[in-house]
């Protein structure tokens, strides 16, 4: 899906001899008709249309393997993935998961993981905390929160944007001051190796500096 880490995905599946494919809307496909690594694209209106039969029929045809990421989660319900036909790299039932914090939350918290603290409530809050939407929305709608009013305040303004449908669409964790490292590896189940392949910054309810806070 023509979005968040396609291109990369793709030239790794050149670079490695697979034809690729795209699916793509139709207001990008003039950035990304300009890569020749795509050998193909499927143009749409929206990425819904990945559940019609007729995108499922080219997909089909194509034997094609659907690589998922965080477009797919924001874009579709956990049921709509589970139900597409299109083979999909990795396990697409942990995707429910990935799409709902308090799984997430669960998950990690089962790996062993120091997390931080989850508010369960508005009236909970007594200190600096990062308010977040559920799913892969980048960062989309977050904001901070050290009050019950603040949050208030904050989900009247996402309501009024037609992001959520009310609080109960939000998530509340503390705010960690730290430095915010993500880094990206690959485990292999055949090998039992762990390899290293990046380290980027990731702003969640971590941050690198105490000057970022708002007065």
């Amino acid at each position: 899906m023509g979005s968040h880490c396609s291109l990369q995905l793709l030239k790794g599946a050149k670079d490695e001899g697979f034809r690729t494919l795209l699916v793509c809307e139709k207001r990008r496909l003039g950035l990304y008709r300009r890569f020749r690594f795509i050998d193909e694209i499927i143009e749409v209106d929206n990425f819904k249309e990945v559940l019609s039969d007729k995108c499922q029929k080219r997909l089909k045809q194509a034997n094609s393997v659907m690589i998922p990421h965080g477009t797919l989660i924001s874009q579709m319900r956990s049921d709509e993935i589970e139900k597409i036909d299109t083979p999909i790299f990795g396990n697409k039932w942990i995707l429910r998961w990935e799409a709902d914090r308090k799984l997430k939350e669960k998950l990690m918290k089962e790996a062993g993981l120091r997390i931080p603290r989850t508010v369960k409530s508005k009236d909970d809050i007594s200190g600096l905390c990062l308010v977040k939407l559920h799913g892969a929305a980048g960062g989309r709608g977050y904001y901070l929160a050290w009050s019950r009013e603040s949050f208030e305040e904050g989900a009247r303004r996402l309501i009024d944007q037609k992001m959520i449908r009310g609080e109960d669409d939000l998530y509340i964790q503390e705010f960690v001051r730290g430095v915010p490292v993500y880094l990206q590896y690959f485990y292999s189940p055949i090998s039992a190796e762990i390899e290293l392949l990046g380290i980027d910054r990731r702003y969640e309810s971590d941050i690198d500096g105490i000057g970022r806070i708002p007065a």
